[in-house]
C-alpha cells in the first residue's frame, strides 16, 4: 500500500472523501437535515458590508463566520447580527450555539454575549490562540 501525500487537493479527490464520510455519517446520525444560515447587511450597491454564515443542525447553531467591515465596527452591528442568528436558531429548534474565534478577533465580544469558553488551542497556528465557545440558547 502506497500513500500519496500532496499539498495540492484536487476537487474530485476532496469530493470522494467527503462523499464517503457523509454516507457513513448519514447512516448513523439522528438529524439528517442541516440547514444553512446566512445573514447579510448590504450597502446601496448591494455589496455585503457585514454578515454571518452558519448552519443549524439538530440542537445546534454553528456559526462559521461573523464579519463586520472595519468602518462599521463599534455600532453594535455585530451584536445585532449575532442576536438575529441566535433568534433564528431558536426558531429552528436549536438549544445551543458553537463557534470559534482567534485571540486577535473577538473572544471578548462573544464573552460579553454570554458565550462560555469550551476549550482553547494555544500556539495556534504559531503564537496566537484559537478559542472555541458555546452558549445555551
Amino acid at each position: 500500500m502506497d500513500f500519496q501525500i500532496t499539498d495540492h487537493i484536487e476537487e474530485n479527490d476532496r469530493a470522494e472523501i467527503l462523499d464517503g464520510l457523509v454516507e457513513y455519517n448519514l447512516a448513523r446520525i439522528e438529524d439528517k437535515n442541516p440547514k444553512k444560515l446566512g445573514i447579510y447587511l448590504r450597502d446601496k450597491q448591494e455589496n455585503i458590508i457585514a454578515g454571518l454564515i452558519g448552519e443549524t443542525h439538530g440542537n445546534w447553531l454553528m456559526i462559521e463566520f461573523l464579519w463586520v467591515d472595519e468602518r462599521l465596527r463599534g455600532q453594535h452591528i455585530g451584536s445585532q447580527i449575532l442576536e438575529e442568528a441566535e433568534s433564528t436558531g431558536k426558531k429552528r429548534g436549536c438549544k445551543f450555539v458553537f463557534l470559534d474565534t482567534f485571540s486577535f478577533q473577538a473572544p471578548l465580544f462573544y464573552k460579553k454575549h454570554g458565550y462560555q469558553e469550551a476549550f482553547t488551542l494555544h500556539e495556534y497556528p504559531l503564537t496566537q490562540k484559537r478559542f472555541f465557545f458555546t452558549k445555551k440558547l
